[in-house]
């Protein structure tokens, strides 16, 4: 055989050896490659309140210091959504190749706000509930298959939520047309969400999306014109999250 056959199939298999090394998946900075590894998470959080009244929720105010009614009937209560944003930690632990445990602790800046409608008011009252929060999740992570450098993964799990300070406290002898709702110190959500792996040479980035609903009433009790309406107020949350490992 000549030289040139050779050298045409040593150029071959180098030139196959180049192809295989394009098309390997990438590494992912070995975030899979142990059974526990650690990140951080960058979030976008949208929250509202789902409302619940009273059965006489219309009925105006009556403020027994000045003996009157002080605010007129309610036309309506509605909660629309605030944006807020959240940085957090994640540890995570892989059970098999398909299924993974996360704890993922935040610290989560997010208003809240409730509207109040008058017949009498020349415009809507709004009253926002500022909060921050200490959100400990604990979620399984199911994942698909890997397929080069993406994986596909289903969510699920619960969350506890602590304030921090006093947020929106106020004094007891305030004016009543002045106080404003406030929510529990802590309150448990379950937590669904959806996302995918997309790994790179030397991290692995997880865009995720996730739904949390409070479990019982996040309202605190009050004797305020804005919170005796309300009977129940439970939070609804959407965050869309980059995670880094």
């Amino acid at each position: 055989m000549s030289k040139n056959y050779y050298l045409t199939i040593i150029l071959l298999l180098f030139c196959s050896n180049l192809l295989l090394a394009q098309s390997a998946p990438a590494w992912g900075g070995g975030a899979d490659q142990t059974d526990l590894s650690f990140g951080f998470s960058f979030s976008y959080v949208s929250s509202y309140f789902k409302i619940i009244k009273q059965p006489n929720w219309r009925t105006p105010y009556f403020d027994p210091g000045v003996n009157k009614n002080i605010t007129d009937s309610l036309n309506s209560i509605t909660s629309r959504p605030l944006p807020g944003f959240g940085i957090g930690f994640i540890t995570r632990y892989r059970l098999t190749d398909h299924l993974e445990a996360r704890i993922t602790p935040s610290l989560v800046f997010a208003d809240r706000a409730l509207t109040y409608t008058y017949p009498t008011a020349l415009e809507d009252i709004t009253k926002s509930i500022q909060a921050t929060n200490i959100d400990l999740p604990l979620s399984i992570k199911l994942k698909s298959d890997r397929i080069d450098d993406f994986r596909a993964y289903l969510l699920g799990g619960v969350k506890y939520s602590i304030a921090v300070g006093k947020g929106n406290a106020v004094a007891g002898d305030l004016n009543p047309l002045d106080q404003i709702p406030k929510n529990v110190q802590g309150f448990g959500s379950f937590d669904v969400g959806i996302g995918c792996d997309i790994y790179f040479e030397f991290f692995k980035l997880s865009p995720e999306i996730k739904l949390s609903n409070s479990f019982g009433n996040v309202l605190a009790p009050g004797s305020d014109p804005y919170s005796v309406p309300i009977s129940k107020l439970s939070l609804h949350t959407i965050m869309f999250s980059l995670i880094f490992e």
